[in-house]
């Protein structure tokens, strides 16, 4: 999985971004246009703690978020700076968008222009996600009609009419999201990684006195909830004083005593998950426990090409347990003996959470 981190300057991206991957880069505006901040986490996950406790593997394997933090886009910039195109072109290629806006005050970072508006921000960051999208399809749009006309491509015509359709739509400010496509349609638009398209969560970075009380923000988490964008509140600056704690025990009391049950950052990797339509299928054993990473309704043998792709050519079975059986009784035998051991054909769903041995022959 790879996300963006964008959002206005000053909003505490980076910040959130040093948090995430436990880097220090600079904060404060590094300007549009310069290179972003690339990183990558382990994802949290108690299951595969508890299974590598279990097989005393040599290697323990985490699936791996990567996330790429680009400068802050200032308001009109896609449209009066080339800068901005380069800025969001580092962002075009990742699975989704995290747009962090700013809702906290400090006497250390200067007020934006027209002061603290999370609504109005998050509306001028879609609007220049849109206009960059725009120009793509412009240009599309101008060479297909050169094709179909002068170069009589007729096969075109089909490609033309979707990008007519997408014209309008963000004309009059909707995202490519909001438009409904076919199947073909999509997978037409795939190539062209419009950012408008992608899904997003919003992250609020709230002051340490709005720790654990969204209700103030209720209405733009109805409203965000209403245009398909998941809405998460933190303190970017509260998470950066919990990374710097030594022990998980200084960790707990100090979550203890602000009133939150767990780092926003694990919730916003799980979010993130929920987001894309992320699952997690484990394969254990003495020489590694991995976490592999996959999308919902994903059959046994595509799963197995995850692993390898000569596993998913030469997929004969999957043994399946769900690790709560296998917490349950305790060892593999014990879940063969209660019958919560499963043999499953190549057209089995993989569950979250399923531990897989792939049977394959080549």
């Amino acid at each position: 999985m790879k996300a963006g981190i964008i959002g206005l300057p000053r909003c505490g991206k980076t910040t959130l971004f040093n948090v995430l991957t436990g880097r220090n880069v600079q904060t404060g505006g590094y300007g549009v246009g310069s290179e972003p901040n690339i990183g990558t986490v382990k994802v949290p996950d108690e299951r595969i703690d508890a299974l590598s406790t279990m097989f005393a593997p040599k290697k323990t394997t985490y699936a791996v978020v990567e996330y790429v933090d680009v400068s802050g886009l200032a308001k009109g910039s896609v449209q009066d700076a080339g800068m901005a195109s380069r800025f969001l072109a580092h962002i075009r290629n990742v699975d989704a968008l995290i747009h962090v806006v700013r809702t906290f005050e400090s006497k250390t970072v200067p007020m934006p222009e027209g002061g603290i508006d999370p609504a109005g921000d998050i509306d001028a960051l879609k609007l220049e996600l849109i206009l960059s999208d725009l120009a793509i399809v412009e240009k599309r749009i101008e060479r297909l009609e050169t094709d179909i006309h002068k170069k009589g491509e007729k096969t075109q015509e089909h490609e033309l009419r979707l990008m007519q359709r997408i014209k309008d739509c963000l004309e009059h400010e909707q995202t490519i999201r909001d438009l409904e496509v076919t199947v073909d349609e999509a997978r037409l638009l795939r190539g062209y990684q419009f950012l408008s398209r992608k899904p997003m969560l919003i992250v609020l970075n709230i002051g340490e006195d709005h720790i654990g009380d969204t209700e103030k923000y209720r209405e733009l988490i109805a409203r965000n909830a209403a245009q398909g964008m998941p809405t998460l509140a933190l303190s970017a600056a509260i998470e950066s004083e919990i990374a710097q704690l030594d022990s998980q025990e200084d960790i707990q009391t100090f979550m203890d005593a602000i009133g939150i049950q767990e780092p926003g950052l694990t919730r916003l990797i799980r979010v993130s998950y929920e987001l894309l339509g992320l699952i997690s299928f484990f394969t254990v054993g003495k020489d590694e426990v991995r976490a592999w990473t996959i999308q919902h309704d994903t059959k046994a043998s595509q799963a197995a090409g995850t692993i390898h792709s000569d596993l998913e050519r030469g997929f004969i079975r999957a043994e399946v347990i769900h690790y709560d059986d296998l917490m349950k009784y305790g060892s593999i035998a014990k879940t063969k003996q209660h019958g919560a051991f499963r043999v499953e054909g190549r057209d089995y769903i993989v569950v979250d959470g399923d531990i897989i041995n792939v049977r394959f022959n080549v």
